[in-house]
């Protein structure tokens, strides 16, 4: 059974971090890549950072200086560290998982405020 379950939203202050990760079960991780994607009540999903199976990174130019997107293939995980969160951040984020399948998680809300 393919499971993503992601963890660590919350409530932060701007200017602030915060690191959410995504625990991978029921098919082959490493095979996979992996992306972060968020969306905000009333705005389409976007993408935010991905990782390949190579290690190969690529994030939105919003959050580019700001986000690190890692994998730990022992472990199953990947994770999304956000720095310098501003309120514009403030969205559900979702793992992602592709390859010819792709799998989501239930997603994590980020909230940036004051």
């Amino acid at each position: 059974q393919v499971q993503l379950v992601e963890s660590g939203g919350g409530l932060v202050q701007p200017g602030g971090s915060l690191t959410l990760s995504c625990a991978a079960s029921g098919f082959t991780f490493s095979s996979y890549g992996m992306s972060w994607y968020r969306q905000a009540p009333g705005k389409e999903r976007e993408l935010v950072a991905t990782i390949s199976t190579g290690g190969s990174t690529n994030y939105a130019d919003s959050v580019r200086g700001r986000f690190t997107i890692s994998r730990d293939n022992a472990k199953n995980t990947a994770a999304l560290q956000m720095n310098s969160l501003k309120p514009e951040d403030t969205a559900v984020y979702y793992c992602n998982a592709w390859r010819s399948r792709t799998y989501w998680g239930q997603g994590t809300q980020v909230t940036v405020s004051s």
